[in-house]
């Protein structure tokens, strides 16, 4: 069976980029990227059923994974690495792999996203289950190492989604949620870390958040459970308790202090 091109490598519809000046260049990337919330507003559905099934596997103690290579991975590595800070949850709940192990995110690995054997193996050493749930992510949906890691999970009976930027992909056809968000041909031909790569983020800022949400992690619209690790996040720690006790900053600042994080606080005031 012939496998079609993916929509990711489209040909620009922009030529002769080289010979633009600045402000058209930027103008023209601009143009691009205002499509790119239109093309996610229309898989609001696929991802809304993704999150439906990946919040009552971690209500009954299960964890969610995200594998990918290049962009996409080093995107799943950055949104799981938030939870933690964001919503105080520990930093095993939510795990990014990405082919080739840490040393890609910041540099290129030979091979690694062509790796069919490798994903599973990534995963077995967090001895994941079908108590969890797996997402793969690859903005041409083609990727060998995303798409084979979704077929040994599946076959263990681990539910999969994914998340890509091109229509009718083998690893959309190899994931049971899958959430297609087309985007088109990039502005710079076959660069997928521009539209693809910003639908992608829009994307798992969706599902890790509306997860949370459900999960229980944010009281109101405030992240009650977040970190306080720096003093940024002790001065909103602290203003959230004065907005919701109606106390002065001082006794606030003091009562977080005692108590470690804003839920603690508000617990014990009801």
């Amino acid at each position: 069976m012939e496998i079609k091109n993916p929509d990711t490598e489209k040909t620009s519809k922009y030529n002769d980029l080289e010979k633009m000046s600045t402000s058209t260049l930027l103008s023209n990337i601009n143009k691009e990227d205002k499509t790119i919330s239109e093309s996610v507003e229309k898989e609001l559905p696929a991802i809304q059923k993704l999150v439906d099934q990946i919040v009552p596997k971690m209500q009954k103690g299960g964890r969610l994974f995200y594998i990918g290579a290049g962009t996409s991975g080093r995107l799943g590595v950055l949104d799981a690495s938030e939870c933690p800070p964001t919503f105080g949850v520990s930093d095993d709940l939510v795990i990014g792999i990405i082919a080739g192990g840490d040393i890609a995110l910041r540099n290129a690995v030979e091979n690694a996203e062509d790796d069919t054997t490798q994903a599973w193996k990534d995963l077995q050493e967090y001895n994941i289950t079908e108590k969890d749930v797996l997402v793969g992510i690859a903005a041409s949906g083609t990727t060998p190492y995303v798409i084979e890691g979704i077929n040994d999970a599946r076959a263990k009976g681990i539910i999969t989604g994914c998340v890509t930027c091109s229509s009718g992909s083998p690893l959309a056809a190899a994931s049971e949620f899958p959430v297609e968000v087309v985007t088109g041909a990039e502005f710079v031909t076959g660069s997928t870390r521009m539209k693809a790569g910003t639908a992608q983020k829009l994307v798992l800022n969706m599902i890790s958040t509306a997860v949370m949400i459900k999960l229980g992690r944010v009281k109101g619209n405030k992240m009650v459970d977040m970190q306080l690790s720096n003093k940024k996040l002790v001065s909103r720690g602290t203003r959230m308790i004065m907005d919701e006790l109606g106390i002065p900053e001082a006794e606030a600042a003091k009562l977080l202090q005692e108590h470690g994080s804003v839920r603690n606080v508000l617990a014990n005031k009801v």
